[in-house]
């Protein structure tokens, strides 16, 4: 193949192809738990995190809320991947080789999202949120009304297993945040002037964005390292569901998004799939079908990103 700009540009036209093929055909599920926000500067403040406002009968003047009562920001990071693909090899038509790689790039970049907020999910134990607690943690404090005392609430069970999570992810405010500053694109450096050309002989190839995670509302998350059992699903429900506003009011929090690393896959599909389970019941331990109460009560995602 002869070398010039015109076939450089129709080979990257290529690459960009399957690129974009890859991007779209990489599974995703991060949309599910976390709200997408498009992202402008440098890094953006969430001073508006844990503020529910709710409904109040309209005597006298409004009420207006203070929603700067927090300063949770998150950075916006750079992330990248870049690949060099020989001369020799363009020039012997044997860029087809790469045509792979190149798709493997745009799946990581597609998957690249949901490692960014489902590993955010097991540092939740030890990352703070916007109250300066940990994520997941056993004092988050909750006032009681304008004049009412400041409680402690659990939004965790501790345990000695691998990290499980329930989440409601039925508001427009999710348990987590992708912010996004600027989408993954490939790039290249195929010019003959270029320094990867010129002194290595090599064409470059590279895939880049900006982007970052971080938490929203802790009280729409819990977090369990106890066995994945009914008792302590019911537990985890239990407890969502009793969390209240720092204005005393319920937030009627109903979980339906059940996360799960692979070494949980079949007690969470158990759980919520069939519509029996088994009970040991009796002096003779005895196993037994029962209904299972729990199927369909939430939607099971198993990911290896909260392994």
């Amino acid at each position: 193949m002869i070398i010039n700009q015109e076939t450089l540009g129709a080979i990257f036209t290529a690459f960009k192809t399957l690129f974009g093929k890859g991007l779209e055909s990489a599974p995703s599920a991060y949309k599910q738990i976390a709200m997408t926000v498009p992202s402008s500067t440098r890094e953006e403040v969430y001073a508006w995190l844990g503020q529910f406002p709710g409904m109040r009968e309209w005597l006298g003047p409004r009420v207006v809320k203070n929603l700067s009562a927090h300063g949770f920001k998150i950075v916006n990071r750079d992330f990248e991947s870049t690949v060099a693909v020989p001369r020799n090899d363009i020039e012997d038509d044997r860029y087809g080789v790469f045509g792979p790689v190149m798709s493997e790039m745009g799946r990581a970049a597609g998957e690249h999202p949901d490692q960014l907020i489902f590993s955010l999910l097991s540092a939740g134990f030890a990352t703070n949120c916007y109250d300066g607690q940990f994520f997941f943690d056993t004092d988050h404090p909750v006032g009681d009304g304008a004049n009412g005392p400041v409680q402690s609430v659990s939004n965790m069970q501790s345990g000695a297993g691998p990290a499980w999570f329930l989440l409601d992810t039925s508001r427009a405010l999710k348990p987590l945040i992708y912010q996004e500053r600027r989408p993954y694109r490939l790039v290249n450096k195929d010019r003959p002037e270029d320094d990867n050309v010129f002194n290595n002989k090599e064409f470059v190839y590279g895939v880049d964005g900006r982007s970052n995670a971080g938490f929203g509302l802790w009280q729409l998350a819990f977090g369990s390292k106890a066995e994945l059992t009914p008792a302590n699903y019911e537990a985890a429900r239990s407890a969502m569901m009793a969390f209240k506003g720092d204005e005393g009011r319920p937030l009627n929090i109903r979980p339906d998004v059940l996360v799960a690393p692979p070494s949980l896959e079949g007690a969470a599909m158990r759980l919520l799939n069939n519509g029996t389970r088994v009970e040991i019941v009796g002096e003779n331990d005895t196993p037994v079908a029962v209904q299972n109460e729990w199927a369909n009560t939430a939607k099971p995602i198993v990911t290896a990103w909260v392994a």
